[in-house]
């Protein structure tokens, strides 16, 4: 897996620079899994953020022992970050665009506790559409970015934190049951994945309104650990 050009932080510091006291930098992780939860990761930076981590890259870009490594240097690179997780039943109930939002809230009310975060503030969310605005009350001013979780290292940060995170509770998971396989496939789409539900039928983890027989179909043999 290609590591791929480094991110940089000349997004954040402009917006520093233009006199921001902090900047907010959000990902997402688990989107278009078939079990486990949606999350979010929001990170917070500002002028005293140092350069950061070596090897720091967008989570998809990381094999899975570079992500586990890079999680905890991330966190510390960051002034402060927090995670925040929809589940599979919200998800079959409220539907994913939804539980993005409530995910996403989580994250920031969970940062609200221990940063003092000013109106306004500026955050990078990865992407171009903004699922987040709504669900805070738009305390914070949203500036979408394509490809913001490669470009950005604030937001390849977010990603990493979140990424690590979520693929820890499926591992966890996996340990009681380990049928269908998500210590490798993290809850995504498998043939392996799909065969295993067939035979076991599913479970609460899993998104039950996503099992549908042409997603069997569409399934990949094998599972790219650095999809997000």
């Amino acid at each position: 897996m290609a590591a791929g050009k480094a991110p940089t932080m000349t997004l954040e510091r402009g917006l520093l620079a233009d006199g921001a006291p902090l900047v907010l930098a959000c990902d997402e992780v688990g989107r278009g899994a078939l079990a486990g939860p949606v999350t979010v990761g929001i990170v917070v930076v500002d002028a005293e953020t140092k350069r950061m981590p070596a090897g720091l890259r967008d989570s998809k870009l990381l094999p899975e022992p570079r992500r586990d490594l890079l999680a905890p240097r991330a966190a510390r690179w960051v002034a402060a970050s927090a995670v925040g997780e929809a589940s599979a039943s919200e998800i079959d109930e409220l539907g994913i665009m939804a539980c993005l939002g409530l995910a996403g809230s989580r994250a920031y009310a969970a940062l609200e506790a221990s940063v003092d975060l000013p109106l306004g503030a500026p955050l990078l969310l990865d992407g171009n559409h903004d699922w987040l605005s709504a669900h805070i009350a738009r305390r914070a001013r949203v500036i979408t970015r394509i490809k913001a979780d490669r470009d950005c290292a604030s937001v390849s940060a977010a990603s990493v934190i979140a990424k690590v995170h979520r693929d820890t509770g499926m591992r966890r998971a996996h340990e009681e049951t380990p049928h269908y396989g998500w210590d490798e496939n993290k809850g995504y789409s498998t043939r392996a994945h799909f065969a295993a539900i067939a035979e076991h039928g599913p479970h609460a983890l899993h998104r039950h309104t996503w099992l549908h027989p042409e997603r069997a179909e569409e399934a990949p043999p094998l599972f790219d650990l650095g999809v997000g």
